[in-house]
C-alpha cells in the first residue's frame, strides 16, 4: 500500500500537471471505486470543475476543486494517478477516468480495485480518525507518549493504527522501529518518554528521506510519472529477511506482529524493556 512518502510523491508530480485545469468530462468503468455520490452524480458533479490546490493528509489525496468542493482519494493497494494524452491506449486497470482540457486525462489505475473516490464539500466528513501529521510540529514525543499509554498492543501494530502513525504503513513502521532500536513486539505502553522521543525522531527520519527519494518501489506500485522511487535501496531491514543487519550483522528476521509481516534485528531490537 502507498504510505505517506509516495502518497506526498503522487502529490508533488500532479500538482504542475493539474492545479488550474478544468475537467471536462468523466468516465467511471469501475463504479465501487466511487464511494460518494453515485457514479452517474459524481461525473455530473465533476463536469466543468477546475481543480485548485491539491494537498495530502496521511495516505489520502485531497484533490481540491472550484466551488467549494474537494476529491479525496484513497490509492489502497495498488492505485495510482496518471495524467497521460487522451490518444493513449487504455490500460486494462483503468477504473475512473477525467477527461482534462488541452488533450489529456487523468486515468485512475487499480489493479485490485481497492481505492476509492469521495467527491465531497466538507472532506474531514469522510476521513477516518486521524492523528498529528508526523512531519508537523504537533508530532512530538510527548504526544507519542501519552498516545500510547494504556495501549498494550505491540508497538509495530500501533504504529499502524492512523489516529497514531497518520500516513505510517508496514515499511516505514519497520524501518523506524529499528532505527530506534525498539522490538515489534514490545507492548506500547511499556514505552519511555525517552524510547519515544527516539522514535518520534526516528519516524520522521524515515518518512522524509522515503520523500527525498520519492517513496519506495514495489511491484503494485508506481507514481504519476511513471518513474520509480528509490528509497527501496535504503532499506535496512524491510523485506532484507535473512541477511546482514547493517549495524550488527545479526541475521535479519522476518515474524508477524498484527497480521503483518515484519522485519527486526533480533540483537538490536532486544524484547525486553
Amino acid at each position: 500500500m502507498p504510505e505517506l512518502p509516495e502518497v506526498e510523491t503522487h502529490i508533488v508530480e500532479l500538482r504542475p500537471l493539474l492545479e488550474g485545469r478544468r475537467v471536462e468530462g468523466a468516465s467511471v468503468f469501475w463504479p465501487r471505486t466511487i464511494a460518494e455520490p453515485d457514479p452517474d452524480r459524481f461525473c455530473d458533479l465533476i463536469r466543468n470543475r477546475r481543480f485548485g490546490e491539491l494537498q495530502r493528509r496521511a495516505k489520502y489525496m485531497l484533490l481540491g476543486l472550484d466551488a467549494g468542493w474537494t476529491l479525496v482519494v484513497h490509492l489502497r493497494m495498488t492505485g495510482t494517478l496518471r495524467v497521460v494524452p487522451s490518444d493513449r491506449e487504455m490500460d486494462r486497470h483503468t477504473q475512473v477516468v477525467l477527461g482534462l482540457e488541452g488533450g489529456e486525462e487523468l486515468r485512475y489505475l487499480d489493479l485490485r480495485k481497492f481505492g476509492r473516490f469521495w467527491l465531497v464539500r466538507d472532506a474531514d466528513r469522510v476521513l477516518p480518525s486521524l492523528g498529528p501529521e508526523p512531519l508537523s510540529r504537533h508530532f512530538t514525543g510527548r504526544w507519542l507518549h501519552g498516545a500510547l499509554a494504556r495501549r498494550q498492543a505491540a508497538i509495530k501494530a500501533v504504529l499502524l493504527d492512523q489516529s497514531v502513525g497518520a500516513g505510517v504503513g508496514n515499511i516505514y513502521a519497520d524501518e523506524a522501529l529499528f532505527r530506534a532500536r525498539i522490538h515489534p513486539e514490545r507492548p506500547a505502553a511499556s514505552l519511555t518518554l525517552k524510547e519515544c522521543q527516539t522514535l518520534c525522531r526516528t519516524i520522521r527520519h524515515v518518512l522524509r528521506t522515503g520523500i527525498a527519494w520519492r517513496g519506495s518501489f514495489v511491484s503494485s506500485y508506481e507514481p504519476p510519472s511513471g518513474v520509480p522511487g528509490r528509497f527501496q535501496a535504503r532499506h535496512q531491514v524491510f523485506r532484507r529477511t535473512g541477511e546482514p543487519c547493517p549495524r550488527c550483522r545479526t541475521v535479519i528476521e522476518r515474524i508477524r506482529v498484527g497480521q503483518r509481516s515484519t522485519h527486526y534485528c533480533p540483537a538490536c531490537q532486544q524484547v525486553s524493556v
